[in-house]
């Protein structure tokens, strides 16, 4: 029978409402009573280094949850960790870039409902997540929500309310979750040849600029000496405007003299950025040594780029490490 460490966090599924709303307040063997069914196929042990609703999740605790997973990986065949939904996509893509060459899994799941409620998605959403975690062919770090298993670098929160709040972006799902079956869609398995590798260091000093019609370049000269890297979510397929009192080329170029990493992405979810295809952003592409997030799902992009920085990739060896693809996070670059 497999063992499974259950890691919680807090976060919606452990949540009772209080007087100024839902809080984190069970613990992670309260949750276990309410899947006593998992008793079938695994044996669980659950811990709990937070309790946090995910808005308060960031960087640190991103770090001590891939610690947790190295300090117990040799005991368990695998691990689930429950977690908040509105950062889950964040922290799943940051823990495929701190725990690699993984095969065992690492599955993060949540739900929009607390489990003690009579109609919840949360006890569904746990039993297939142990389920998955026992399974031979699982590993690597995966979403497992609403019936979907979505690598950790593609899922994206697409509903705020719904229960199938998760979609995988740009790439197909892992696998399905039926009536207790799991049907894998992608089965990679034996591509992974390395051992397993787990990393310590990711650099906060990252921003995520959304651009709007008429904003200029200021913006981009007052966050230059406080950030190692942007990321410049752009219009369509990717480009820059050149109105305004201080153009974004000319703020580009400061962040380049600088040494800083300029990352070019797109606001539009599906399909992903081609800088190529229009003059306001191949002037771009051929002027300076920005990155390309491609078909990337942002969430990847910002914490591959603080896992980057992190572990001290500059210059050629930073686009280098940006365009190899990690836990499917990344086709078009190929």
């Amino acid at each position: 029978m497999k063992q499974i460490l259950l890691i919680a966090t807090g976060g919606t599924i452990a949540s009772r409402y209080m007087a100024g709303g839902l809080e984190p307040q069970m613990a992670a063997k309260e949750l276990m009573a309410y899947v006593p069914e998992v008793k079938e196929f695994c044996q669980v042990t659950a811990v709990q280094p937070f309790g946090l609703d995910s808005t308060n999740v960031c960087q640190e605790h991103w770090l001590l949850l891939a610690e947790l997973v190295e300090q117990n990986y040799d005991a368990y065949d695998g691990f689930v960790i429950c977690h908040g939904t509105d950062t889950m996509a964040y922290t799943a893509a940051a823990l495929s870039y701190l725990i690699q060459n993984n095969l065992k899994p690492v599955v993060i799941t949540g739900a929009q409902k607390p489990i003690d409620l009579e109609i919840t998605d949360a006890r569904l959403n746990l039993q297939d997540s142990l389920r998955f975690a026992s399974d031979d062919r699982a590993h690597g770090v995966n979403i497992v929500f609403g019936g979907k298993v979505i690598a950790g670098t593609r899922a994206k929160k697409e509903r705020s309310k719904s229960y199938n709040a998760f979609s995988s972006i740009n790439y197909p799902d892992i696998a399905v979750i039926q009536d207790r079956r799991i049907i894998f869609y992608i089965d990679d398995r034996s591509r992974v040849r390395e051992r397993v590798r787990f990393y310590h260091g990711m650099d906060s000093r990252v921003f995520l600029l959304k651009l709007i019609p008429g904003m200029d370049g200021r913006i981009l000269h007052r966050m230059a000496e406080d950030y190692d890297a942007v990321i410049i979510e752009s219009f369509g397929v990717g480009g820059l405007p050149s109105y305004g009192e201080q153009n974004f080329q000319d703020a580009i170029d400061i962040w380049c003299q600088k040494g800083r990493k300029v990352i070019m992405a797109t606001q539009v979810t599906h399909e992903g950025s081609d800088m190529e295809i229009y003059q306001v952003g191949k002037s771009i592409k051929e002027r300076f040594p920005v990155v390309e997030a491609f078909d990337m799902t942002l969430e990847a992009t910002v914490t591959k780029t603080m896992w980057l920085l992190g572990t001290g990739a500059k210059g050629e060896a930073f686009e280098a490490g940006f365009y190899r693809t990690i836990n499917h996070d990344i086709l078009l670059a190929e």
